[in-house]
């Protein structure tokens, strides 16, 4: 096996673009309902945005979609962008803010390796909020494999880490 088999495996996914109908009213989802900082503003046609000072996690335009529409169902494009929590506490906090914002989920459920809330941004574009179990924790078979799986989420249960 060479080494040019496999990428790195310290590759990350590092940031998302979007591209977005309304700046403003995207900025204020992105900022104000899950709590990313405003980086890096040109004008009126994007911004960048992250956590924890980062240059950004999330830029946002309008050059190609300013006042456009959502695409349609069931055509290509992007699915979901994945933003990850560092605890299942954090994620209580982002349902908290989603619900305090009156953001309507999609779904909320346990894949075993994660537990994980879908919603829409103000675009139609698709966010999973998650957090990762530790790996020692993950379901596998006799084998060793991984075997992921989709059940509900109880948010109350989630919830319950804000508790005390």
């Amino acid at each position: 096996m060479s080494e040019f088999d496999a990428i790195d495996p310290g590759a990350r996914i590092g940031h998302v673009h979007l591209k977005v109908a309304d700046l403003e009213r995207a900025v204020a989802f992105y900022r104000d309902v899950l709590g990313f900082e405003v980086t890096t503003r040109y004008g009126d046609q994007a911004a960048f945005l992250s956590a924890g000072g980062y240059h950004h996690h999330i830029g946002l335009n309008t050059w190609h979609s300013k006042g456009g529409t959502p695409a349609p169902a069931h055509h290509t494009g992007l699915f979901h962008t994945a933003i990850l929590y560092p605890t299942r506490r954090a994620l209580a906090v982002a349902l908290k803010r989603l619900r305090d914002a009156g953001v309507t989920l999609d779904g909320a459920s346990d894949h075993g390796v994660s537990e994980a809330l879908y919603l829409r941004d103000p675009d139609g574009n698709g966010i999973e909020l998650y957090w990762d179990r530790p790996r020692e924790e993950w379901p596998t078979d006799e084998e060793g494999n991984l075997t992921m799986f989709t059940k509900p989420l109880s948010l109350g249960g989630l919830l319950a880490e804000l508790e005390g």
